[in-house]
């Protein structure tokens, strides 16, 4: 076993203890006032410099050491979801309706072990810049942090994070160099015709007849638009439409969520989505009004800082315990905005798999990170950090 990791499995109980205590408060994105005062708590009290406020409820820590010019960047989550908990455990949520269903607990804990390790005993020579951000969950929390000036405030010459994984054996590590996960757009359908009377549709103009065949059509965009060695995925997840069943209404509504995961092809979908639901609706005789929210971008890992991870990843583990190129994956990651800004990577640390309790998947209502991946993701910021600020 590495030495480093010895060192950080002995102080782990500490954390998690403090990972229990934040899982056991969860607080909704930008509403992470208890969580943000304390971390900033525990990083004055170990000499960061500290700043509060960043994109509302962020918080960055500063450590300078040396006169070394290199600046590193390590980002963990805060924030919580909307999901009732299901898991029995004693520290589980006291809020009802709110838990952390996305290990973001375990992700602050991991840094924050890191955070400790680095000012008592770390050997580096550099700019230290731990970045606790709110709102990943949908919100764009990293975009909110660097329009008050995130990286004008803290450069970094790169930029680093880390998400626990289920279904992956706890404590392995999987990097990815180039795009790892997808990038996700929402649009809002309003399609208006004319109503009427179930028994004569040739007196209404049936927008329910529309959004079927509008539905079926946005199939052949992937199948038939989009290249298929891309990956490209749209989703209908919601039609409204009328209350009656002897009524035409007036309306009908879809919500449709798209991903992909090359920006050329993103771009493609959208103009392919919209021009499609506008012509399928004129031939219908309908109005289509579309609402579209650009979301996350895809999340791009830099070739020359994956590769720095990866030796990372070996020298702490070896080459049993790391995947170095794994997958890509469709869901999204607001990181992503933080890598179009500075160059860096977003690696996996396994949470568990098999009959695991740390192979439940996140966003369920039963799910807990792993506490046995503390002290491994702690001493694999340690190390990445003493590595990078030479």
């Amino acid at each position: 076993m590495h030495t480093l990791l010895e060192q950080l499995h002995a102080q782990a109980d500490a954390f998690i203890g403090l990972r229990r205590d934040i899982h056991r408060h969860p607080e909704l994105a930008f509403d992470e006032h208890r969580t943000s005062a304390l971390v900033a708590e525990k990083l004055q009290s170990w000499g960061y410099a500290v700043e509060r406020g960043l994109g509302g409820t962020g918080v960055v820590g500063r450590l300078v050491r040396g006169s070394g010019k290199r600046q590193l960047g390590l980002r963990a989550d805060m924030d919580a979801l909307p999901i009732h908990e299901a898991t029995g455990l004693p520290h589980a949520s006291c809020h009802a309706g709110v838990m952390h269903a996305c290990g973001h607990d375990g992700h602050t804990a991991m840094l924050l072990a890191a955070a400790q390790y680095l000012a008592q005993q770390g050997d580096f020579c550099g700019t230290l810049n731990l970045i606790f951000q709110p709102a990943e969950e949908g919100g764009g929390g990293a975009l909110r942090m660097m329009d008050d000036g995130l990286f004008d405030k803290y450069p970094c010459d790169a930029v680093f994070a880390m998400h626990n994984m289920p279904g992956v054996p706890q404590g392995r590590l999987v990097l990815r160099e180039g795009a790892a996960m997808a990038s996700s757009d929402y649009a809002s359908v309003t399609l208006t015709g004319v109503g009427g009377h179930g028994a004569m549709p040739h007196r209404a103009v049936d927008p329910v007849v529309a959004a079927a065949s509008i539905v079926m059509a946005l199939q052949t965009i992937v199948s038939r638009n989009i290249d298929p060695l891309q990956m490209a995925v749209v989703t209908v997840g919601a039609l409204h439409a009328g209350k009656a069943n002897n009524v035409i209404p007036q309306a009908a509504k879809l919500e449709i969520s798209v991903r992909a995961l090359d920006r050329e092809v993103r771009s493609k979908l959208e103009q392919r989505i919209k021009t499609l639901i506008t012509a399928q609706a004129e031939s219908f005789g309908i109005t289509a009004q579309i609402d579209w929210r650009p979301g996350y971008a895809v999340l791009v890992n830099t070739p020359g800082e994956t590769a720095f991870a990866r030796e990372v990843a070996l020298e702490l583990v070896g080459t049993d315990q790391v995947t170095l190129q794994g997958p890509a994956l469709p869901g999204s990651e607001d990181f992503s905005f933080m890598l179009e800004r500075v160059p860096g990577s977003y690696l996996f640390i396994g949470n568990g798999d098999g009959d695991s309790a740390g192979a439940c998947m996140v966003h369920n209502p039963a799910y807990d990170f792993n506490d046995d991946n503390l002290a491994l993701g702690a001493a694999y910021w340690a190390l990445l950090a003493q590595r990078f600020l030479v």
